[in-house]
């Protein structure tokens, strides 16, 4: 290739027969926060050829390519932050381009800001290769395949724009009208128009696999409708080269987003073991591990004092990653007296000799506020501690009997509002002020009555400001953009809503089932991780996110009211069994089809791809008993390009 040209070709069709499409205007563009910048055009030839000579061949955003043919016709293809080969246009890199890019097009023009961008061009080539306009390799391979139907749901969607390209009769008046948004304008083009079916995916689900099946160039195919038609990646390599393959993912629970936009994930146990992990994971942007390079972390991090990271994981102004330590397994697995651990933006422990102590036990949640007040949910003595601007030395909480000489403000109450803390919630609109979650245990074999709490630091202690009790069994909390909490309780398969002055609403249904992850999207829609029921002779193979209207949601539906159909946001299997990264049978007996495991936490990133966490095995009874059980789940789950990025990006 010229190395001063972009040079490509347009065609329809892939697996079963190609055909060059002549005569097709390609233009390049630079996405921008503006309207994107035109950087050249030119017209394919009859075998679909065309060179372009940009004027621009970098950005500190991202590069695409769209060819109009028909007036209707519109493919496109991401280039990412510059041209490095030949590129490819067809229906299947418009699928890939449409779903990764679906938070950041109107009317088929990409733009939005640089880091969202350049996060969702990597997600771009993780459904389809812009230079062969085949299939990407990651989709090609475990444990994606036939493992998910993923890779054929990119094949259907492909087949449903090749239709309208070969001009098909009634093919575009057909997709036109299926996706068009509820309420909403019709699409002028093929990528509007499966953006548009990317960021309503419930819509139309039974008719669009119905034409999906007229004309069948990308095979195979799904021989079966989904529940919706939204795109997942799944990834579980961790960066683990030793023989043994000892770190693998087992039991992710939760994740936080650096500044570079790296995934930082606590995991509870070794896979195949109910025993403390000794490791948390890093994964880049684009899902693949972190591999050390330029100062970035090396995955999977050791070292620190981690002993079974629980739930709480979260990085602070400074770049430094938190993360609590709860332990599991026998009681030589649990951290006698509390722990947390400190890492830099590298990776390299801070918290050493040993992890961190400051009158903690068993930390579940982990958050870090505007000043840098590191909260901590201690599970293990019902209390919530705070490291001020991270310093565990000078810890302080709630309540007094906090061993170390922890105390609670003067004057109020020194009993804990609850027991078995677990959730925090920063307050977006109130400085130093959370949200608690008090979960009165797991929620198995009983479900016991939970309640919320608000507190406030005030002169170097914690006040409690309000107490409720609320639903059974609570996990997570989530607050919106005007201070509401959202709050998970799965005992009674219900998502709360509580505002600042303690009224309470509770709400069901998008898929609900022992809901524990909740996430508060820049829409403030509430996105929520479901865990399902727990009792040990459960299974969960219909694993689902679900999706609730937010007090600010966009939708005009009800506060509360589901945006998810009752199957929730689904991934099953195509046919093949979910295996562990080394190769092995997610069980030690029997096989599994759930590429989608019992979630604890959902985590929308700058590009709105939403990763949920395999953190518990489908079937509960995988841990018990719970000394040489086999309980956690395997690997992440991406959803491309299906929310709202969130506000706030450190």
């Amino acid at each position: 290739m010229d190395n001063h040209h972009l040079t490509g070709t347009v065609q329809s069709g892939g697996t079963e027969g190609v055909l060059p499409l002549g005569g097709a205007t390609v233009t390049a563009y630079g996405a921008t926060a503006g309207a994107p910048r035109e950087i050249g055009t030119a017209t394919s030839d009859r075998d679909g050829g065309f060179s372009i000579h940009p004027r621009d061949r970098a950005t500190d955003s991202i590069l695409y390519a769209t060819a109009r043919r028909d007036g209707h016709v519109l493919l496109a293809t991401v280039i990412g932050p510059e041209i490095r080969g030949a590129i490819t246009l067809n229906e299947l890199t418009t699928v890939a381009a449409a779903f990764a890019m679906a938070q950041f097009t109107e009317r088929s023009a990409i733009a939005g800001n640089a880091f969202g961008l350049r996060i969702a061009a990597g997600m771009s080539e993780n459904l389809a290769s812009a230079h062969t306009g085949g299939s990407s390799e990651v989709l090609l391979a475990p444990p994606n395949a036939d493992q998910s139907n993923a890779l054929r749901s990119t094949r259907a969607l492909a087949n449903l724009l090749a239709a309208c390209v070969r001009q098909h009769p009634g093919a575009w008046d057909t997709l036109r009208r299926l996706a068009t948004p509820p309420g909403g304008h019709p699409p002028d083009d093929t990528f509007q128009a499966l953006v548009n079916i990317a960021r309503h995916p419930a819509h139309n689900v039974d008719d669009i696999y119905r034409q999906a099946r007229e004309l069948e160039v990308y095979l195979p195919s799904l021989e079966r409708r989904p529940d919706a038609w939204t795109l997942a990646v799944k990834v579980n390599d961790t960066g683990d080269r030793s023989p043994d393959h000892k770190r693998m993912f087992g039991g992710p629970a939760n994740i936080a987003f650096d500044r570079n936009g790296n995934a930082w994930i606590a995991n509870n146990v070794f896979q195949g073991t109910p025993n403390s992990g000794d490791f948390i994971v890093v994964l880049q942007p684009n899902g693949k591990p972190a591999d050390g390079r330029k100062g970035t972390p090396k995955s999977p991090i050791v070292g620190g004092g981690l002993q079974g990271p629980g739930w709480g994981i979260d990085i602070d102004r400074k770049g430094h990653v938190w993360v609590g330590n709860f332990g599991w397994g026998p009681s030589s697995e649990i951290p006698a007296h509390g722990s947390v651990s400190e890492f830099d933006a590298a990776g390299r422990p801070l918290s050493v000799p040993t992890a961190y102590l400051g009158g903690t036990h068993r930390v579940q949640a982990t958050e870090v506020d505007r000043r840098n007040n590191v909260w901590l949910a201690s599970y293990g003595n019902d209390s919530v501690v705070v490291f001020p601007g991270g310093d565990p030395h000078a810890a302080f909480g709630y309540p007094q009997h906090l061993p170390g000489g922890v105390h609670p403000a003067p004057g109020s109450d020194p009993q804990p509002p609850g027991t078995c803390t677990f959730g925090i919630a920063i307050d977006p609109t109130e400085e130093e002020t959370a949200w608690v979650t008090y979960g009165a245990g797991l929620g198995w074999p009983q479900a016991n009555p939970g309640s919320v709490a608000r507190f406030r630091i005030e002169n170097g202690a914690l006040k409690l400001l309000l107490h409720r009790q609320v639903g059974k069994a609570l996990k997570s909390v989530a607050a919106d953009s005007h201070g509401n909490a959202w709050i998970a309780s799965s005992g009674d398969d219900t998502v709360y809503l509580m505002t600042r002055e303690g009224h309470v609403t509770g709400f069901t249904g998008g898929g609900i089932i022992g809901p524990w992850g909740v996430f508060v999207d820049g829409d403030d829609d509430v996105w929520v991780g479901n865990f399902g029921t727990m009792g040990v002779t459960s299974d969960y193979t219909d694993a689902c996110i679900s999706k609730l209207a937010g007090v600010s949601s966009p939708s005009g539906r009800a506060v509360g009211e589901p945006l998810t159909p009752e199957t929730g946001y689904t991934l099953h299997s195509a046919g093949s069994p979910v295996l562990l990264h080394d190769g092995r049978p997610l069980y030690e007996h029997g096989e599994c089809f759930s590429p989608l495991m019992r979630m604890t936490s959902v985590t929308v990133d700058q590009a709105g791809n939403l990763w949920a966490v395999n953190n518990w095995k489908p079937r509960f009874g995988t841990d018990f008993p719970p000394k040489h059980g086999n309980p956690g789940g395997d690997g992440i789950v991406i959803f491309v390009g299906l929310a709202k990025p969130p506000r706030e990006h450190r």
